[in-house]
């Protein structure tokens, strides 16, 4: 499956049509939740129930009838994800929260299926053809989607960002793997010094994009609360404001996707820490450098492009790697503040360099299958930015 996003132009009007879609979609989504709260015990709600309540819905109220019958059943499905991922928590007993579905209160798409729209023949417009009146709207962009037949565009979602409205097409392909260039071995230890430390004595520095935009950030913050409420001005503001933060976060996009390629096209094993950076967040004092530095994003762009390119990747148990000795594998206690390792063996390497080292041998018996209960090995991987539903079902 492939996504592409194309910018959206159209009047002012019709942004307030795509609003009241994307309004629409909400309501369904939380209706759906209600009715499954309120179900007796005895009624089994599951995905089919939820889509025929949404023709129920459509009956009862004359703006949800104005949405397209897909895009409809699209909003129940999202609440039967929610549902389906908290049983799936239970019954995997999950520690902690289990994820009880919520009511949502800032949706910020719609989407259809194979109805309720139509591609231009140029491919450079798309119209909408249900009744909530966004009619035909511009794309902006360099994505070929005239390349591909519209029998195999599956989804088409409008979404609201900080900068405007997109449109995404979920365009069901087989994504080609690529040649590698090179077939070394590699371990990764990520941190907050650098970005990651690698076995080969590599540190690639860490961008630190919200550290370096935190002042104008704050000081965009600051223009919200000088601006009355309900005026004008005060929502330029916050326009002004959540544009940094989009900026902030396409910046990480891009560097995780740019050096995770870089390293599964060089290498035909990486290996890498499977932190828990849920856990990690919760220290007040280093949430917002963990936050920064998105290891997760990274994680899952090396999962997308390990695929891409037939590359082992292999998550490990991050226990001890710092402690011990990648030379003689003894242990050598150290506080965080101690960045070199020194072994009586007469090792002596930096302190990330040498749980790198620790981690890539761990990956190697895993491969190998000496170590299941150390590391597990990543296969199929899912594609990073794809927020359709069949992302989220995979």
């Amino acid at each position: 499956m492939l996504v592409l996003e194309y910018k959206v132009k159209g009047k002012r009007q019709q942004y307030q049509a795509i609003d009241e879609a994307i309004k629409t979609t909400q309501f369904i989504r939380n209706k759906a939740i209600r009715y499954w709260m309120d179900a007796p015990k005895e009624q089994k709600v599951d995905k089919i129930a939820l889509n025929n309540y949404s023709t129920a819905l459509r009956k009862e109220f004359e703006f949800v009838k104005e949405l397209n019958s897909m895009a409809c059943q699209s909003a129940t499905e999202r609440a039967w994800l929610s549902i389906a991922r908290f049983y799936d928590n239970c019954k995997s007993k999950k520690p902690g929260k289990k994820g009880f579905p919520r009511f949502q209160k800032d949706n910020r798409s719609v989407e259809y299926k194979t109805s309720g729209w139509s591609l231009h023949p140029t491919k450079r417009r798309i119209t909408f053809t249900d009744k909530k009146g966004v009619g035909e709207v511009k794309l902006l962009g360099k994505w070929d989607i005239h390349t591909y037949p519209v029998k195999s565009i599956k989804r088409v979602r409008l979404v609201r960002k900080a900068d405007g409205y997109y449109c995404q097409f979920a365009v069901d392909i087989e994504v080609k793997s690529e040649q590698r260039t090179g077939n070394g071995e590699i371990g990764l230890d990520v941190g907050l010094e650098y970005f990651y430390s690698d076995s080969n004595g590599h540190h690639e520095e860490n961008p630190r994009f919200l550290r370096k935009a935190e002042k104008a950030i704050k000081h965009a913050q600051r223009q919200i609360y000088k601006k009355e409420k309900g005026k004008n001005q005060r929502r330029i503001a916050r326009a002004r404001y959540a544009r940094k933060h989009l900026r902030v976060n396409r910046q990480r996009n891009e560097h995780a996707k740019r050096i995770a390629r870089n390293l599964c096209k060089a290498n035909a094993l990486v290996a890498y820490e499977a932190l828990n950076v849920k856990g990690m967040v919760k220290n007040h004092c280093l949430a917002k450098s963990i936050n920064d530095v998105a290891w997760t994003l990274f994680r899952r762009w090396l999962e997308y492009f390990a695929g891409k390119f037939s590359t082992t990747v292999v998550a490990v148990n991050p226990r001890m790697t710092s402690q011990k000795c990648s030379d003689c594998g003894a242990i050598v206690k150290k506080s965080l503040s101690t960045r070199t390792h020194k072994c009586n063996c007469g090792c002596e390497l930096q302190r990330d360099v040498n749980a790198a080292i620790n981690i890539l041998n761990l990956g190697k018996q895993a491969r190998d299958g000496q170590s299941r209960s150390n590391a597990t090995r990543v296969g199929t991987a899912t594609l990073i930015g794809e927020t359709l539903l069949e992302q989220v079902a995979t």
